[in-house]
């Protein structure tokens, strides 16, 4: 009998791959959407959790991205 799931590939730098991890282990057994770990950059998910992904990782990005500040003219 085989056995398959309906899942999207993740390509993604290591730091965002940690974070995808850790929001999976903070998921309950059944809302956890990690489906294969495949290598150092690429995960296999399922497909009803990627627009939620997206929108984690666009914070995560957003929270640890350096801005030069703004000088004033003067």
């Amino acid at each position: 009998m085989v056995n398959a799931l309906q899942g999207v590939l993740l390509a993604c730098d290591i730091p965002s791959k940690e974070y995808i991890l850790r929001l999976n282990e903070e998921k309950s057994q059944n809302e956890k959407f990690l489906l294969e770990e495949l290598d150092d950059t690429h995960l296999f998910v399922k497909a009803v959790a990627v627009e939620h992904l997206q929108k984690k990782l666009k914070e995560f990005q957003q929270r640890n991205t350096y801005e030069i500040p703004r000088r004033e003219h003067t």
